[in-house]
């Protein structure tokens, strides 16, 4: 029987990488992002594999629309087996343009969102206790980053949140795992205008993922040298870290 993957934020860069990889390896794989045209082109580009796409226009902030796309999906094409949690979005701002609307506006895509798809699709897991959840987080989520106040704060936010819901999601048999990527070569990325240590591409990040997930590993962290750099500043005493920190802040 034919496996049925929810993946959102799949009109671009890894969402969009990991939903052919699914397909190319017999999975039925439904996407979601906001822009139609962007998941019409994912399918199309889908039609010689050996699985296929289906796609699902949505905003997840709109937590009553989410609520209904996933009875919908379920009702046309099927249970879900894996849902991969990837929309969101990078803010970046520093203090000169640091606002309290910026910062929700942040949380209320990358948390609220996730969560919004979150809460439908563990609920139905739940009940049928089986089925895996990936939640997209940010190797950033380790330690605080100049010009990431609020990107960081809503990964970090998805980690806890994960590490918090595991046990309980292990006793009702669903799986559960946080992905941690580095930076990858998307259109977001694209835009940043600072070197990007260890830059993957989307290709091999989804790869990394999807390899992460069928080893049923909850910390999906790549790539391995900046996840380990990552997590060893997290060890640094507050001294020294923020002599590091402060040498990436222009004044």
């Amino acid at each position: 029987m034919t496996k049925v993957a929810w993946v959102t934020g799949a009109g671009k860069g890894l969402g969009q990488q990991v939903s052919l990889q699914l397909a190319a390896g017999g999975w039925c794989v439904v996407v979601t992002s906001r822009t139609a045209d962007d998941l019409q082109a994912l399918a199309a580009d889908a039609q010689h594999l050996a699985g296929s796409i289906h796609p699902f226009p949505a905003d997840i902030i709109d937590r009553d629309g989410i609520d209904c796309l996933v009875a919908t999906i379920e009702d046309q094409i099927g249970p879900l087996d894996l849902a991969i949690l990837n929309a969101g979005t990078y803010l970046r701002f520093g203090l000169e343009d640091f606002s309290a609307e910026r910062f929700a506006h942040q949380m209320a895509i990358n948390v609220n969102g996730t969560v919004n798809c979150l809460s439908p699709v563990l609920k139905r897991m739940k009940n049928r206790r089986q089925g895996q959840i990936a939640v997209v987080s940010s190797l950033s989520a380790h330690r605080g980053l100049p010009m990431a106040s609020a990107y960081g704060a809503s990964k970090a936010a998805l980690t806890n949140m994960c590490e918090a819901l595991k046990p309980e999601c292990d006793v009702h048999g669903v799986g559960l795992s946080v992905v941690h990527p580095g930076f990858v070569r998307t259109p977001l990325t694209d835009q940043n205008e600072f070197p990007m240590p260890f830059l993957m591409s989307a290709d091999d990040a989804a790869r990394r993922l999807i390899n992460g997930l069928n080893e049923r590993k909850f910390d999906i962290s790549f790539p391995t040298r900046f996840a380990l750099l990552m997590r060893g500043l997290r060890c640094l005493p507050d001294a020294v870290y923020f002599w590091l920190t402060r040498r990436m802040v222009q004044k």
